[in-house]
């Protein structure tokens, strides 16, 4: 009867682990432009519109080097429409949009702006 008990206790409490384990999961995407290969990993709750931990990793295709960075969706004031990401590392700024496209300031002044393309991990 005991074995019962926990057997039929796990089976209610699965689903629910399942759930709170993967509405904590962070998403990723891969996005490939002419020189780079850019992962992007929201780290917060599924659901979360805004999220201020967000990482970058990039890697230059020629030279194989990478940099990773921590930085914030960027959205619509108001209406909180998903514009893309930003990160910053100094005197430059990382930008990803929504449609796939790296912009790098520095400084201010665009320096590199690639159009790319989501990639399946």
């Amino acid at each position: 009867m005991m074995n019962f008990k926990k057997s039929l206790l796990g089976f209610v409490l699965l689903p629910i682990a399942s759930i709170v384990a993967f509405s904590s999961m962070a998403s990723a995407e891969t996005i490939r432009t002419k020189h780079f290969q850019i992962n992007i990993t929201r780290n917060c709750s599924e659901g979360n519109i805004a999220c201020d931990d967000v990482t970058y990793v990039g890697q230059d295709l020629r030279t194989g080097k990478s940099i990773r960075l921590t930085g914030k969706t960027v959205n619509r004031a108001k209406s909180y429409t998903f514009l893309g990401y930003e990160f910053r590392n100094g005197l430059y700024t990382y930008s990803v949009t929504r449609n796939n496209v790296l912009l790098i300031y520095k400084d201010g002044q665009l320096i590199l702006r690639e159009q790319g393309v989501s990639i399946g991990d």
